[in-house]
C-alpha cells in the first residue's frame, strides 16, 4: 500500500478502520513530539559544541533523549488500544492523559535547559515556576495514563 490513497471514500476507511479515532490521535501527537524531541538534539549538539556548563547539556539531553521515548510509548498505545477493546471513556482518558503528558514535557523539557531552571520546587519564581508545572503536568497526566491503561488491560482479560 505504497503511495497515496485513492478510491472513493468508503474504500478509503476500509484502508484506514484499523485504528479507530483514537490510536489515529495518539499517532498524530506522537508523531509530533517525536520530530519535536528530535529536533531538539541541534541544541543539545551546540550545548556540547559550546562547551555549556554540565547541568544545561544534561537538560538538553534529557530533552533530546524522554521526548522521543514519550512519542514511542504513544505509538505502542495506539497499536494496542484496539486490540483492548476497553469503553470509550476509559480510552479517551487514556489518550488524552498521554497527550497532555507529553506535551507538558515539551514545554518543561526544553525551557528547563533554555533558562538553567530544574523546576524542581512548587515555590520557585519565573520561569523555574512554570517549568515546574509543565513537569507536574506531565508527571501526573502519565501516572493518569498508566493507572488507565492498566485498568483497560484487566477489563480486557
Amino acid at each position: 500500500m505504497c503511495g497515496p490513497i485513492s478510491g472513493s471514500p468508503n474504500q478509503r476507511l476500509e484502508r484506514t478502520s484499523t485504528l479507530d479515532t483514537a490510536s489515529r490521535h495518539l499517532v498524530l501527537h506522537g508523531a509530533i513530539v517525536l520530530l519535536f524531541g528530535l529536533l531538539l538534539g541541534a541544541p543539545y549538539a551546540r550545548a556540547i559544541k559550546r562547551q555549556a556548563a554540565a547541568h544545561i547539556v544534561n537538560s538538553w539531553r534529557v530533552a533530546h533523549l524522554s521526548l522521543p521515548v514519550g512519542a514511542t510509548l504513544m505509538l505502542a498505545v495506539a497499536a494496542l488500544l484496539p486490540g483492548l477493546a476497553a469503553p470509550a471513556a476509559l480510552t479517551w482518558t487514556i489518550v488524552v492523559a498521554l497527550v497532555v503528558s507529553s506535551y507538558g514535557f515539551c514545554l518543561s523539557t526544553p525551557l528547563a535547559a533554555i533558562t538553567g531552571e530544574r523546576g524542581l520546587a512548587a515555590g520557585g519564581e519565573g520561569w523555574g515556576r512554570l517549568v515546574y508545572w509543565g513537569n507536574m503536568v506531565g508527571a501526573v497526566a502519565s501516572l493518569v495514563a498508566a493507572g488507565a491503561l492498566l485498568v483497560a488491560a484487566v477489563l480486557a482479560l
